[in-house]
């Protein structure tokens, strides 16, 4: 009785390891590609996974306008007035271009609350557009020295977004990430104005960080 218990469990031995090797040979000959779906996605190849930053949102409708008396914000909760209506930051102004009167950028501003490990590499917005002919001109983030007597300039892109949206874009990727320990961080839009009659919406506002 006790032998043939012993070659009982000898064979039932035998038929686990036999069943983990064909699992182990099925398993080697599923393409990478494949066996990355289930956790990852298709898509997701090294370079793709280096792109994916994430965001850190933050309140849009903390942005100024860096000239009150030509550039006007509103943000009615009922209805944006463009497209489909949803809320958000309002910009219009009250002169064509990109430039002050008094020669400065056209821009809504804001300075960044951020935790001190925060680690900025780009600038994510959401936005639509009244028209084609008035849109964002320039993303841009600034970092003030100490003593605070003059900001730095740590990340410009100056791409004209001009898709009417709804969309989200992200900024190109910062060299250096700006780190939010070493000072505090202004971000601006700058704004080109085609016609005065146009708006700008901000329906949200990211920075990229790692």
């Amino acid at each position: 009785m006790k032998t043939f218990t012993t070659d009982k469990v000898s064979l039932s031995r035998r038929a686990n390891l036999l069943a983990a090797s064909f699992f182990c040979l099925l398993f080697a000959t599923i393409p990478a590609g494949v066996r990355a779906h289930g956790e990852h996605g298709d898509d997701d190849h090294p370079k793709d996974r280096e792109s994916q930053r994430q965001v850190m949102w933050v309140n849009h409708f903390d942005l100024l306008s860096g000239d009150e008396d030509n550039v006007h914000t509103s943000h009615d909760s009922t209805s944006s007035g463009v497209g489909g209506g949803l809320t958000g930051l309002v910009i219009t102004s009250d002169t064509t271009g990109e430039v002050f009167p008094d020669g400065g950028n056209k821009v809504v501003h804001m300075a960044l609350d951020l935790p001190k490990q925060t680690k900025i590499t780009g600038v994510r917005v959401c936005y639509e557009l009244s028209s084609t002919g008035s849109f964002i001109s320039q993303i841009r983030l600034a970092q003030v020295q100490n003593p605070p007597s003059s900001a730095v300039v740590m990340h410009d892109d100056g791409t004209d977004l001009t898709d009417p949206g709804p969309i989200c874009v992200s900024s190109n990727v910062a060299g250096p990430a700006i780190k939010a320990q070493k000072g505090p961080v202004l971000l601006s839009l700058r704004l080109n104005f085609g016609n005065t009659a146009d708006k700008i919406v901000i329906r949200g506002l990211g920075l990229l960080v790692k």
